[in-house]
């Protein structure tokens, strides 16, 4: 986990510590167990690394499904820091107090207002119209499925590395 602290790309990113948590979360692995590994193997990185491959030319739509779930599904992960398969009102405002720390004209109370505005969006979306007494316990994978219907996750989480056809052209 050491080595990442040294990446500078990632030095001033707000949610920092969030992406190399990632990197180490058993779920986003394609293990069977949950929890935090004590370091990854190359495999491993690879492994979270195709998370953000951009979507190929020639996939049909059920290949763009799967490919757009599974990245929405290590999104997901990102916000569910206690792996209990629902993001609370709780962990919803501990990203956007992170994404937001790097502003100075915001103080904290805005961005909790923000993360709850958000959440109850997400309620509406998900639940529809709640009672006075209903509490929504938190986001699930198949709400934020619908959450995240209509916007271009898979052009948009994605890293573009250099191919061997870019680099032939280099010499």
């Amino acid at each position: 986990k050491e080595n990442f602290d040294s990446i500078p790309d990632l030095e001033f990113n707000p949610i920092r510590g969030k992406i190399v948590h990632a990197f180490f979360d058993k779920r986003n692995l394609r293990q069977e167990s949950d929890g935090l590994a004590d370091e990854i193997n190359f495999e491993d990185f690879l492994t979270i690394m195709s998370y953000f491959r951009p979507i190929e030319m020639n996939m049909d739509e059920e290949q763009l499904n799967r490919f757009r779930k599974e990245k929405l599904k290590f999104l997901f992960h990102m916000y569910d820091s206690d792996h209990d398969g629902k993001i609370t009102l709780q962990e919803y405002r501990n990203v956007v107090e992170e994404l937001l720390s790097g502003n100075p004209h915001l103080e904290k109370e805005s961005a909790r207002s923000i993360a709850d505005g958000a959440m109850m969006e997400a309620a509406s979306i998900c639940v529809g119209q709640m009672g006075p007494d209903q509490v929504y316990e938190g986001i699930t994978f198949e709400d934020f499925l619908k959450m995240w219907q209509g916007i271009d996750i898979e052009t948009k989480m994605h890293v573009r590395f250099l191919n061997m056809e870019t680099i032939a052209h280099c010499y």
